[in-house]
């Protein structure tokens, strides 16, 4: 494999989500840089291919079938970067969708626990997991995605802007817990992306994507590779100083 630089070289990172878009740029991008991937989601035959694919290229790397949603999940793809790899420096909680739509009023009580369940309690199924791992190994790097919704609001999707808003708190108070420690725990805040999940929805049609790309003032949304950039450097031992943070690249959209 050919490498951009050493920096995740005898790492061992955990992704959740990582069977397409945000998750699987980062997956491909610190497999590149050395590290050891350890990738779960639902979408089992999705999440072989990205697995495969860093293999194909010289990388090593395991998939997990993982529903955040359940404790027990989350455990055994923690325990399986202990199996396989021997540690866990970094992990990656990424996995979340939007599932529950319209006024507040309109939304069925089981929308909004399941809204919450995927997009919060699967974040803390994820740190009560990684965190005593990541100590075994010395000390590390979580990040937890929060979208540009876990720092501002939106109409109509009222229980994601909750469980993201919920994901920036979980994470400073978890940093503050862990600092001390040596384990950094920080929250992206990412505009739209051009993943699967944004072209079957909002980007679905090319009037759909301009009104999205029209909130940012770059005027676009972003690929994901570019996500995975800033993923990496937050998740690697360069960031060593950063922790407890809401870290945006949103194409300006939260400026407004």
């Amino acid at each position: 494999m050919t490498s951009m630089n050493a920096r995740f070289e005898s790492k061992v990172v955990l992704i959740t989500g990582a069977s397409s878009g945000i998750g699987a740029a980062v997956a491909h991008r610190v497999a590149a840089e050395g590290a050891a991937v350890v990738l779960g989601s639902r979408g089992k035959e999705a999440g072989d291919r990205v697995a495969e694919g860093i293999r194909a290229a010289g990388g090593r790397a395991v998939f997990v079938p993982t529903d955040v949603t359940v404790s027990d999940d989350v455990a055994r793809l923690t325990q399986t970067a202990l199996d396989e790899f021997g540690r866990l420096d970094a992990a990656f909680n990424n996995a979340g969708a939007v599932t529950a739509f319209g006024a507040i009023q309109d939304i069925e009580e089981a929308g909004w626990r399941g809204e919450l369940d995927l997009n919060l309690t699967g974040v803390y199924y994820g740190l009560r997991h990684q965190i005593p791992a990541i100590l075994g190994s010395g000390g590390g790097a979580i990040l937890n995605n929060a979208s540009n919704l876990g720092v501002v609001g939106m109409g109509s999707v009222s229980p994601y802007v909750a469980a993201k808003h919920g994901v920036v708190g979980l994470t400073r108070a978890v940093a503050l817990e862990t600092a001390a420690q040596g384990v950094r725990v920080n929250a992206l805040v990412s505009g739209a992306v051009d993943t699967p999940a944004f072209r079957s929805s909002m980007g679905a049609t090319p009037e759909g994507e301009a009104s999205v790309a029209a909130l940012h003032p770059l005027g676009r949304i972003a690929r994901p590779d570019e996500i995975a950039t800033l993923c990496a450097y937050l998740l690697s031992d360069e960031a060593s100083f950063v922790t407890g943070s809401a870290v945006a690249i949103d194409g300006g959209f939260t400026a407004q």
